[in-house]
């Protein structure tokens, strides 16, 4: 055994007793009434947006189904592995999970448990499937390509800007989803993409915001989670700078600038997984998610309706039946979207 094996092996076990010193797995809950779900989250609480969705649903469905529920924020990569296998350990019933960065630890972990199944959202297929795996994926970029129908109707520069937290390639099909719908409306409308690096930044966010917003650009489609709070903040600072984010919990946030969404409902999603997961005739695999499944959806603002100004809200109003048209087509075929990752 290497040192570095060694030093990583005493990590994770040290990591796996700190998750039993701090209350969240122990005795009651391997005994609790129908069995233990847990969340185990690479990005942390209080993002108003897929962590606070996910946690909120985990706890409605654990209410509902009699089920103990954990929520644990592994900060660290080098935790993940342990997460699972002490939750493994734990005679966990279902375990979810999020994001691409745990792929690994779970093709590792779950075939050692097979009694416990294993829910990764926004993953790719595992191939071969495992038995015990689900991986969900969403086709955001659907939702992101009626946002740029949007946008270039209510843009009056003719500049649109897209933030995303990290540059991959969901999230690049995301932006040229977006510019596609836009320039289907305008072909001479622009539309710039940069990367806060994070998605848990808010001070890049509101940075790359600003400078957006200083160069002309007037409404940004965000697809950053936490890093969203300073684009928001930046759309605030000036009457007409519009900005599309990710999630209804976002909506009070800013009434009279944060227009609409392209909704991504993480709770919602990882609420109907556990459902499936507890049905007798439950199989893995992967579940594509896309329009017209309660998960993926363009909302505009409720609190925008109510108090944005007069004449943005008339041209929303106008933009709709072209963005509700471009959906029907999407959803019967007659209208595909190229799933386009390259920048």
């Amino acid at each position: 055994m290497t040192t570095s094996t060694f030093t990583r092996r005493r990590l994770l076990q040290t990591s796996g007793g700190l998750l039993l010193a701090a209350g969240l797995l122990g005795p009651s809950a391997v005994r609790a009434q129908g069995g233990l779900i847990a969340l185990v989250h690479t990005q942390a609480a209080g993002d108003a947006g897929p962590v606070d969705s996910m946690i909120g649903k985990l706890n409605q469905f654990a209410a509902e189904t009699g089920m103990r529920a954990r929520a644990i924020y592994a900060q660290d990569p080098a935790t993940y592995e342990t997460s699972f296998t002490t939750l493994g350990e734990a005679g966990a019933s279902i375990v979810v999970s999020t994001f691409n960065e745990v792929a690994e630890p779970i093709r590792e972990v779950a075939p050692n448990f097979p009694d416990t199944k294993f829910i990764q959202l926004f993953a790719d297929p595992f191939e071969p499937a495992i038995p015990n795996v689900t991986t969900v994926s969403y086709d955001y970029y659907l939702g992101c390509y009626l946002a740029g129908i949007f946008a270039a109707r209510m843009s009056r520069s003719g500049k649109l800007g897209f933030i995303g937290g990290i540059s991959i390639p969901p999230i690049n099909a995301d932006f040229n989803a977006f510019k596609a719908g836009a320039q289907s409306v305008n072909p001479d409308i622009t539309a710039t993409v940069a990367f806060a690096g994070s998605f848990q930044d808010p001070a890049k966010g509101q940075e790359i915001a600003t400078q957006m917003y200083s160069d002309g650009i007037d409404f940004i489609q965000t697809d950053a989670a936490a890093t969203d709070f300073g684009i928001i903040a930046a759309a605030q600072e000036r009457e007409g700078r519009l900005v599309s984010c990710l999630d209804p919990a976002q909506f009070t946030l800013a009434p009279k600038s944060l227009i609409s969404i392209v909704g991504l409902d993480f709770g919602a999603s990882l609420y109907n997984e556990a459902q499936r997961a507890l049905t007798p005739d439950w199989q893995a695999g992967h579940v594509p998610t896309g329009l017209g499944t309660g998960v993926i959806d363009f909302i505009r603002n409720p609190e925008f309706i109510a108090q944005g100004p007069a004449e943005l809200n008339a041209m929303a109003e106008a933009a709709m039946p072209e963005v509700d048209q471009a959906r029907t087509a999407i959803l019967d075929g007659s209208l595909v979207v190229e799933f386009n990752t390259n920048l």
